[in-house]
């Protein structure tokens, strides 16, 4: 009865487009000081308040192992193949959870075809990974096509981000308190990267202006060379006015409009309030080299 994808609330998917392709999405959990918040929500204000006022670094865990097994067997028993399209491995243990998930639906439903698909990446740049396959299955794709369609897609993607502060990358160790402070005073900011499954350093600029300058330029000159355009959405983290303005340029470039999808609140907790980010996919492949 053809194939059915799911993946992991990291993705950011917006609600239509799951609706629209039929995505089953398991939920991430974030903590901070005992409250438990839902990744899966469109509710955000609450969390960032709560994230802004303290000073404890917000922790995540993966969806369980009978949330994979229940999106998994209910697609299962209604005759469907499954696949399932995650965060990258070295972001999450989340796709190890699938995994284990599966062997438990296998041993129930031996003959059942379910196949998992490292993404590679989270947020939309997983998204776009996971919409390549629910697209392939939508036409009649079997589950090994629409597996190899996701990705081939994590190929032409780039993610590039802009957090407004260091200070949650230092949180939660991804860089030093020395970095962080040096970064601080000289008014450097990142642009951030995810290359092999993990967040990596894209550049390093003077000011946040300079950054999303430097953004677009890469975005203009990835559609030179890689063969033009498949889509970009832009990302924002708490910063629903930036990340408007950013999208009018990309939207005035492109010549219609970019879709502003708030990141999810995994994303959120680990970059922090004030980032900005473009995410988007080329026809032809990309090398992911970095500008400096």
């Amino acid at each position: 009865m053809g194939v059915k994808v799911i993946t992991d609330s990291s993705a950011a998917l917006p609600r239509k487009l799951r609706h629209d392709l039929d995505i089953g999405v398991a939920s991430l959990v974030i903590h901070l000081d005992g409250v438990d918040y839902p990744d899966d929500t469109e509710d955000h204000d609450a969390f960032y308040a709560a994230l802004k006022a303290s000073s404890s670094f917000a922790t995540t865990s993966q969806p369980s192992t009978q949330d994979f097994v229940a999106l998994m067997e209910e697609r299962v028993a209604a005759g469907h193949d499954v696949v399932g399209v995650f965060v990258s491995p070295l972001m999450s243990g989340t796709m190890a959870t699938a995994a284990l998930a599966r062997e438990m639906v296998l041993e129930r439903y031996p003959d059942a075809t379910i196949e998992i698909v490292d993404g590679r990446s989270n947020s939309m740049e997983l998204g776009f990974a996971v919409v390549a396959a629910a697209e392939v299955a939508a036409a009649g794709a079997t589950a090994a096509e629409a597996a190899a369609a996701a990705t081939e897609r994590t190929l032409h993607s780039r993610f590039l981000f802009v957090p407004a502060t260091l200070e949650y990358l230092r949180r939660g160790g991804r860089i030093g308190n020395a970095s962080a402070l040096i970064g601080t005073l000289l008014r450097i900011n990142p642009i951030l990267t995810v290359a092999e499954g993990i967040t990596d350093q894209f550049a390093k600029v003077r000011t946040l202006g300079r950054a999303y300058n430097m953004m677009v330029d890469k975005f203009v000159d990835d559609l030179r060379v890689r063969g033009g355009l498949g889509d970009v959405i832009v990302h924002h983290i708490d910063a629903e006015a930036a990340g408007t303005a950013f999208v009018k340029r990309i939207s005035d470039i492109v010549g219609r409009q970019v879709e502003l999808i708030p990141s999810s609140l995994s994303a959120g907790a680990h970059v922090g309030p004030g980032t900005v980010a473009m995410i988007y996919y080329t026809v032809d492949r990309m090398d992911h080299t970095h500008s400096v």
